[in-house]
């Protein structure tokens, strides 16, 4: 199999993550060569993989919009149309689109230390082809879930049921829910977008959840943006607006770390204001754990109170005993009865990729590696993934982690190294291991958690998903720290301004 072409940087993945490294890339590094691989026939990643209805963003788009292209939709809580929109705006603004290799899914990458080089393997999905490229440096901006399925637990009874059952990741364009009753498995953002979308034309949703979740309601604009637009120069407009919201949002987030029943109760008064004293909120809207223990739910409008309270939708807490051939049955003895089921229950996690990587001959194990700076891995050259933040928007930490990248590849021309790696100190090799994220429950998480990184009990062994620590330990701190080493290719000694 011939190598197709060599590329100073390859970009694996063209979602949110891989568009905004190729800005940075070609802003910061105009002088490197690079491609992105993307394994599917569309650009996009999440925002071209879902079609279920309502699909929408759970952050505002001023923080998960690029920071070098603003948002100017009046929604900041927007549909999953508008942000392909988005997305392809900003490909044919910034000429990214020239450089994506569609159809190009990466199954193997292998580095050289002798060529200080990877060598990268994809399918070409469309023909099966086998293709190679080399790259000096590889970049992984492929997200964390698996495109391949869905998680779906086991459910008894499952072959019984008549009617249709289908998970969100794989949702068919010709389903027909019209005038049907309709039960939505799942306490998620994903089944809290699709019940009211749902309970519009559908006879009845029912959403049926073993436990509940935090759901906050607000506006799908932001008024603040509205009226700064108004006055100030879109581009300003939009800075200050990501400002103001990530400077929001971070408050929130300590908030619930620092006063966690005050939170609740704010929390959970809005619900009872939404739903009514009559509702039993203690049961189906307040979550055995704190706020931002897991992901909270944003409902734009409170499209989903407004969905129980019409009385097209309705929420059991409860588990299932087994499907039927009409519905559900739950352990209480309930029965719902459904033509639908959607299996909003979550997703299957991968380490970096879900591609084996090899270094020098030996089988990288993610689970096995310590992270660097929750960028780059122990022992492993020439690499970094972008993960972005679980309590925050993706793309403040994709930004951060481009730009970081960019730097340690402008460092490494300037002092003429090929090869940089993050290897442990001395001091460092008592740690003691931590999981990859701390203090964050969610059963998507748990399920995966034993095959991701460990982190140390120190920087730059640490991933701390908080915005305002990283602008410091990703987007300001040196990259020449005495733990990244710089090599050049055979010459073996260390190249370092440290």
């Amino acid at each position: 199999m011939a190598t197709e072409e060599h590329f100073d940087v390859l970009v694996v993945g063209a979602g949110i993550s891989g568009i905004g490294a190729a800005y940075h890339l070609q802003t910061m590094c105009p002088d490197r060569t690079f491609a992105i691989l993307e394994g599917r026939s569309d650009l996009g990643g999440t925002w071209n993989l879902f079609k279920y209805p309502g699909v929408r963003s759970d952050s505002d788009m001023h923080t998960l919009g690029f920071s070098f292209k603003p948002w100017t939709d009046a929604k900041a809580i927007a549909d999953g149309p508008s942000i392909m929109n988005y997305l392809r705006e900003t490909v044919s603004q910034f000429g990214i689109d020239s450089k994506i290799r569609f159809n190009h899914l990466v199954t193997r990458a292998e580095w050289s230390t002798d060529d200080a080089q990877w060598t990268i393997s994809a399918t070409r999905a469309d023909s099966g082809v086998e293709v190679r490229y080399t790259a000096s440096y590889l970049f992984m901006c492929s997200g964390y879930y698996s495109y391949k399925e869905g998680y779906t637990p086991h459910f008894e009874g499952r072959d019984r049921f008549r009617g249709s059952i289908v998970h969100p990741q794989e949702w068919p364009a010709d389903l027909d829910y019209t005038g049907k009753r309709v039960v939505v498995i799942g306490s998620g953002a994903t089944a809290m977008t699709i019940v009211p979308a749902m309970a519009d034309s559908a006879a009845h949703v029912t959403m049926i959840q073993r436990s509940p979740t935090y759901v906050v309601s607000r506006p799908d604009n932001d008024a603040i943006s509205d009226a700064l637009r108004k006055f100030l120069p879109e581009k300003i407009a939009y800075a200050v607006t990501r400002k103001k919201n990530t400077v929001l949002g971070s408050f929130f987030y300590n908030r619930t770390r620092t006063q966690p029943d005050k939170v609740r109760a704010k929390i959970l008064g809005g619900v009872r204001k939404a739903l009514g004293p009559d509702y039993d909120v203690d049961t189906h809207f307040t979550p055995r754990y704190d706020p931002w223990d897991q992901r909270m739910c944003l409902i734009p409008n409170g499209d989903l109170f407004r969905a129980i309270n019409s009385g097209k939708a309705s929420v059991v807490t409860d588990h299932i005993d087994t499907f039927t051939e009409t519905g559900v049955q739950l352990k209480s003895g309930q029965i719902v009865e459904a033509d639908v089921i959607i299996t909003a229950t979550g997703l299957n996690l991968v380490t970096v990729g879900d591609m084996e990587f090899v270094v020098d001959g030996e089988v990288v194990d993610f689970a096995k590696v310590w992270t660097y700076r929750g960028i780059a891995y122990s022992d492993v050259p020439n690499l970094a993934s972008t993960f972005g933040y679980i309590n925050a928007s993706w793309t403040l930490r994709a930004d951060l982690v481009s730009t970081y990248v960019c730097r340690l590849l402008n460092h490494m021309r300037s002092v003429g190294a090929d090869i940089a790696v993050p290897r442990l100190r001395e001091s460092d090799r008592n740690m003691e291991p931590r999981r990859w994220i701390e203090g964050f429950s969610a059963g998507y998480m748990e399920r995966f958690m034993d095959h991701m990184p460990k982190q140390g009990d120190r920087v730059p062994w640490t991933n701390p998903q908080r915005y305002e620590i990283e602008k410091k330990t990703i987007g300001k701190a040196p990259v020449d720290d005495g733990v990244m080493q710089f090599t050049r290719r055979r010459v073996r000694e260390t190249v370092s301004t440290h």
